[in-house]
């Protein structure tokens, strides 16, 4: 027989893009709300007056009256293999690449190395409450292997990619058209819808995979159909200078993946920064996908994300942290700098669209509405519990909101790691603070 778990808390989730709906209708607020799961489900949600009455008398409930229940954060561009060199000085994309990130995935080679760094990057992840990512393996399979069985152990929603890569880089990280295809479909046949994990057909990006190792990740993808694509996209001036001179005959950086057949409603790119009106509208008409990655983009220099233009074209976009480029595995963190980013360029990001952004919209860009993104009945239960309490600055100005809205654009700004009370997977308490 099941057990019902119950929480009680301030609850809220987004049920719509803001942009379709108008803010006041994208979300479902309870100042005093109940969540219940059972089976790892979400079982109901709303008032706790309306609902306490329902449950059997045995049913376990945990009340924090200080507390803030949202949905897991749901990060779409993150590369594992990189937590360790997180704040490395001083490169634009390019010589970062070469500098900082090449010879720490040289390391990956080996599986134990892997695997501890899985084990402490997941541990990150919960600790800043993401339940979800979409997520960059090294070239090497052992690398993917590694990260898929640390993720087992907490039973949590995750896709990741071996990363194909045949030339312009070290010859230690470059495989071949071939071996790349034929490692991808073994860790497809062994991972890919194991429990709640996916895979993502995974090249790099296009200056570091020849025309035949993109026509055969563009051939995995037809080959199964829902499995994923993930690569990067007109992050830096420089990188799409480099595309054009690399593929001559391409109208544009989008147009090299376009040939290859690697635009679908699985695929996901990251950054998107540069790019002109036929793109933005090649990915619409693809069901396409961006990743909006504000502090790498910061960080590395690369430039400001065009959430507006995106929208115009009605492209789902998801919130990426892109550690190690970006500098924090905190999605608060990188909601406050979105926020900025969009504020550079004379618009606003409400905080209604930032939850969104980071759970419902993330949940769309990857086809997962139906099980992670929001609080609704039949759900999985991924959810996050923020503290009112969590620092002496974050209190007191909390004390002054005078609204939810408020109060988001509160935990959005002053938030980090520290914020989040506990973090749960499949209704399984998976941290903890």
């Amino acid at each position: 027989m099941s057990q019902l778990k119950a929480w009680r808390a301030a609850i809220i989730h987004c049920i719509a893009d803001p942009k379709d709906v108008g803010v006041e209708h994208a979300y479902e607020y309870f100042e005093d709300g109940l969540l219940i799961v059972e089976n790892d489900k979400i079982s109901a949600i709303g008032h706790a007056k309306d609902l306490l009455a329902t449950l059997p008398a045995d049913t376990l409930i945990e009340h924090h009256p200080e507390g803030l229940i949202t949905p897991g954060f749901i990060d779409t561009h993150i590369h594992y293999p990189q937590t360790d060199m997180i704040g490395s000085y001083g490169e634009q994309l390019l010589t970062w690449l070469n500098t900082y990130t090449f010879p720490e995935e040289g390391k990956f080679h080996d599986k134990a190395h892997a695997r501890d760094v899985a084990d402490r990057f997941l541990q990150e992840l919960l600790r800043n409450g993401t339940t979800t990512a979409l997520v960059f393996g090294t070239v090497h399979k052992v690398s993917v292997e590694a990260f898929f069985e640390a993720s087992e152990v907490h039973n949590l929603r995750m896709i990741c990619g071996k990363v194909m890569m045949d030339r312009n880089a070290p010859e230690y990280l470059t495989d071949t058209p071939e071996t790349s295809y034929q490692e991808s479909k073994e860790l497809i046949e062994a991972w890919h819808n194991k429990g709640r994990l996916h895979y993502a057909i995974t090249p790099r990006f296009a200056p570091t995979s020849s025309d035949e190792q993109l026509s055969l990740a563009g051939q995995l993808l037809n080959e199964y159909d829902d499995v994923y694509m993930h690569t990067h996209l007109s992050e830096n001036k420089d990188e799409c200078a480099w595309v054009q001179d690399l593929f001559p005959e391409s109208k544009h950086y989008l147009d090299v993946y376009d040939e290859h057949k690697l635009l679908s409603e699985r695929s996901v790119f990251a950054h998107g920064i540069h790019l002109c009106d036929s793109e933005y509208h090649r990915l619409h008409e693809t069901g396409s996908a961006i990743a909006f990655c504000p502090t790498s983009n910061l960080f590395i220099g690369s430039g400001l994300f065009k959430l507006g233009k995106a929208e115009e074209h009605n492209i789902h976009v998801g919130m990426g942290t892109d550690v190690g480029g970006g500098t924090s595995f905190s999605m608060l963190q990188t909601l406050n700098e979105a926020y900025k980013v969009i504020q550079l360029q004379n618009e606003n990001l409400s905080p209604i669209k930032s939850l969104y952004l980071a759970t419902l919209g993330g949940a769309k860009a990857l086809r997962l509405e139906e099980k992670i993104g929001n609080l609704m009945v039949g759900t999985e239960a991924d959810f996050v519990i923020l503290d009112k309490k969590a620092t002496p600055l974050i209190s007191s100005r909390l004390a002054l909101s005078k609204s939810i809205e408020e109060s988001l654009f509160v935990f959005m700004t002053l938030g980090d790691d520290r914020a989040i009370k506990a973090t749960y997977s499949a209704g399984q308490c998976v941290h903890q603070r």
